[in-house]
């Protein structure tokens, strides 16, 4: 029963995180096309991934830990540490890339405006990173729910 608790809360983060990133694209297209908006979504963008987004990726971790632990499932299981190499490099990314990129994106505008080149430049910056970090935790979501043999 606990391990199926875990997994729910596991599971339940998951939707969370990853749910709340999948919908920054949509917010910020339409806001760019008001741009009276943009600040503030971009602003609450941010507070959506500092206080909520990346508090369940760190939930994801722990959670995840607890089961593998609880099963005693080997971390070079190939699913799982493609799974983990992918979380990795998400955190990172998401850390050192998409976050300041982020706080950068809101100064910017603040400052020099949406029709700026430098708003502009660090706004493409952004949507790269965040295409980059869907793509990761698209990959990682598939190989939690398939676990496909990947290699010998």
């Amino acid at each position: 029963m606990t391990y199926l608790l875990v997994k729910w809360l596991h599971v339940l983060a998951a939707i969370i995180a990853v749910g709340a990133n999948a919908t920054y694209g949509i917010w910020i297209a339409r806001a760019t096309r008001t741009p009276a908006a943009l600040l503030f979504t971009l602003r609450v963008i941010k507070q959506i991934d500092d206080r909520v987004a990346n508090p369940c990726y760190g939930l994801l971790l722990l959670t995840g830990a607890v089961m593998i632990y609880s099963v005693g499932a080997s971390l070079l299981t190939p699913w799982l540490l493609l799974s983990l190499i992918c979380y990795a490099l998400i955190a990172i990314i998401g850390a050192f890339g998409y976050t300041p990129t982020l706080k950068r994106q809101i100064e910017v505008l603040e400052r020099d405006g949406a029709d700026s080149a430098s708003y502009r430049e660090v706004a493409a910056r952004g949507t790269t990173l965040g295409i980059v970090l869907a793509v990761l935790a698209m990959i990682v979501v598939f190989l939690m729910v398939v676990k496909p043999r990947l290699w010998a």
